[in-house]
């Protein structure tokens, strides 16, 4: 594919018009229209400037792409998945996860995930079902699990969660201090600490992790994708071991450990 197409390729994967991503960048949009056609090439500030707005790093746009492959946002429908956590929660006595699914529902209702259209209710129910997958039925884990972004990201407080004590605590322990910024490295350190002193958290965090870098493609700038990689590689190895120091998370501490160095490792070749 020309320069042209893939410029066209990423301003229609966001969802721009020509004169949409012409404002953005501020030229006209026959400017941008004869990028596409391959009239003419944008110059460097110009393309430096469609990689800011894209999100994507230059290569994206100039290099050649030899296939096209179909790709997919969500392998597997939300709501078959909350059917599924709600009848494992029934069958197993798991009364918290039961009220905790219809809870984070009802919260994240209208939310997307980052950079797609995507319900973000997909992300804590695919924990779920991962957590499951892995033979992890302990009813605090799931409904934490269910229920670990919605202090942070809808408002709601630890205390009017419809969950046990527990299951409280490993969602305050999930949740983090953005007073000083998303990336701040003293509350980074606190956050971290916390959650490896607690193998419950540490095995909830690690499953977050390993949804959220599947889906860094989704469109994250590569600087952000740098970010995520080093806070991954500089916090997640005490979180690992606080999974395996605890015998009855070892298979979970090895899928975990596998699924995240293999991710990070497939970024690192790629980048």
């Amino acid at each position: 594919m020309s320069i042209g197409s893939n410029i066209r390729e990423l301003r229609e994967a966001k969802g721009l018009t020509q004169e949409k991503l012409a404002e953005k960048l501020g030229v006209t949009f026959q400017a941008v229209s004869s990028w596409e056609r391959d009239e003419y090439l944008p110059e460097t500030a110009n393309l430096l400037s469609l990689a800011d707005k894209l999100k994507v790093p230059v290569t994206a746009i100039v290099e050649e792409k030899k296939k096209t492959f179909r790709t997919k946002d969500a392998i597997y429908d939300w709501e078959h998945m909350k059917t599924y956590v709600k009848t494992t929660a029934s069958a197993f006595g798991m009364h918290d996860t039961y009220k905790a699914v219809d809870y984070a529902v009802a919260a994240h209702e209208g939310q997307k995930r980052k950079k797609s259209v995507i319900p973000y209710i997909y992300h804590p129910l695919n924990m779920a079902c991962h957590a499951l997958a892995m033979g992890i039925k302990e009813d605090e884990i799931v409904a934490a699990i269910m229920l670990h972004d919605v202090v942070e990201d809808c408002g709601k407080t630890i205390d009017e969660l419809p969950v046990n004590d527990e299951a409280k605590e490993l969602v305050r322990l999930m949740t983090k201090d953005k007073s000083k910024g998303s990336h701040d490295p003293e509350m980074l350190d606190k956050y971290y600490a916390g959650l490896a002193s607690n193998p419950k958290a540490a095995l909830i965090k690690c499953i977050d992790r390993c949804n959220n870098i599947t889906t860094m493609s989704w469109g994250l700038s590569e600087e952000s994708i740098y970010r995520n990689i080093e806070e991954t590689e500089k916090y997640y190895p005490a979180l690992i071991k606080a999974i395996k120091d605890t015998p009855e998370y070892n298979n979970a501490y090895w899928l975990l450990k596998y699924q995240i160095e293999s991710m990070l490792d497939i970024y690192k070749r790629l980048l």
